[in-house]
């Protein structure tokens, strides 16, 4: 899906040069020779790091997830919408709604307590 992702990344990126070329850091899930071939294919100068790597190598500043692997990860903490058992799709739609605003909702609550 590496191929897809990139093919699909809507803004436009600084131009490579030599001197500075285009980086795509990833985590281990994209180790493997078909995701270094694409990334290389597409410009990129991949970095896929372990886990390990990843906590040894930055000090003070780890690498952050992506909005969407985030935003993913918590709506698969709410098992209604993980597994549907809602007989409409108006209710589906519903409860799609329903638990952002909530995520979002414990968020604030979070920061300004």
């Amino acid at each position: 899906m590496l191929a897809a992702t990139l093919d699909g990344v809507v803004s436009a990126r600084p131009g490579a040069t030599c001197r500075a070329p285009q980086h795509l850091c990833a985590d281990a899930g994209y180790k493997g020779s078909s995701a270094q071939k694409a990334a290389e294919a597409r410009g990129y100068r991949p970095q896929i790091k372990q886990r390990r790597e990843e906590v040894e190598l930055t000090t003070g500043n780890r690498a952050r997830r992506w909005v969407v692997e985030r935003a993913r990860s918590r709506l698969n903490r709410f098992r209604k919408l993980l597994v549907s058992f809602e007989k409409t799709e108006d209710a589906y739609v519903a409860l799609l709604t329903l638990v952002p605003a909530m995520i979002c909702w414990h968020q604030t609550i979070a920061i300004y307590g």
